[in-house]
């Protein structure tokens, strides 16, 4: 006959190892950590240098050592623009009534085609006296244009209008007008042409006068206070 402790030692014995089959599904595996492994490849190890390596022929060095010996006998001398008295941060002082403003060649085409009277559109833009100007080299342009300009030529003769002498040779209007504006700082340039406007915006100080909405406007000017707003 089987008593009670025996039925409790041997339900025991059989439940242990469930339970221990538990345990083990449920524990962790924990590894040792990976050590990196430094392996040695050729490029860490120093090039070699072949015997017909021009660094290591004598008369190449030689003629290396005198180049860099003359170099510094003779600098090379870089000159950089000097920046002009007149500008103030980027504030031009030299610009004050009366405004001098040089007109260029399609600047006069436009406000013609517009309908506007330049000296009296241009007061009315800044509110003070101005007085517009025009090189020999924009008169020429005008003169090559044959008879359809005829108008515009006989707008420039007003007495009003002032003439600068070009000293340069051709008619080109645009690297005249860029070089009086960086050589003097007190004229306003009035044009329509993109790539004269672009040119003369990488000059500071220098503003630019174009026509919007039948109507004469300037840029880079803080003073303009009859400009209309963009």
């Amino acid at each position: 006959m089987i008593t009670r402790t025996q039925l409790d030692v041997n339900s025991s014995r059989t439940i242990t190892p469930v339970l221990h089959s538990r345990f083990e599904s449920d524990q962790i595996q924990i590894s040792p950590p990976k050590v990196k492994r430094f392996v040695k490849t050729t490029a860490n190890k120093p090039k070699l240098l072949k015997t017909t390596d021009n660094r290591i022929n004598p008369s190449i060095r030689e003629l290396k050592k005198k180049k860099a010996a003359s170099k510094n006998d003779n600098p090379e001398v870089r000159e950089l623009p000097r920046k002009s008295a007149a500008l103030f941060l980027q504030y031009n002082e030299h610009l004050g009534p009366p405004y001098h403003v040089i007109l260029d060649t399609n600047f006069i085409n436009f406000s013609i085609k517009n309908k506007l009277d330049i000296v009296k559109s241009m007061t009315d833009c800044l509110y003070a006296k101005c007085v517009p100007y025009i090189t020999d080299c924009v008169l020429g342009e005008l003169e090559k244009m044959g008879t359809k300009f005829k108008l515009a030529l006989r707008v420039i003769k007003d007495p009003r209008f002032e003439r600068l002498v070009c000293l340069h040779k051709g008619t080109y209007a645009d690297d005249c007008i860029v070089q009086r504006v960086t050589e003097a700082k007190c004229y306003i340039v009035a044009t329509c042409d993109k790539d004269l406007k672009r040119r003369i915006r990488k000059i500071p100080g220098v503003p630019i006068m174009y026509i919007t909405n039948h109507r004469y406007s300037i840029e880079r000017l803080p003073d303009a206070y009859g400009a209309p707003k963009n």
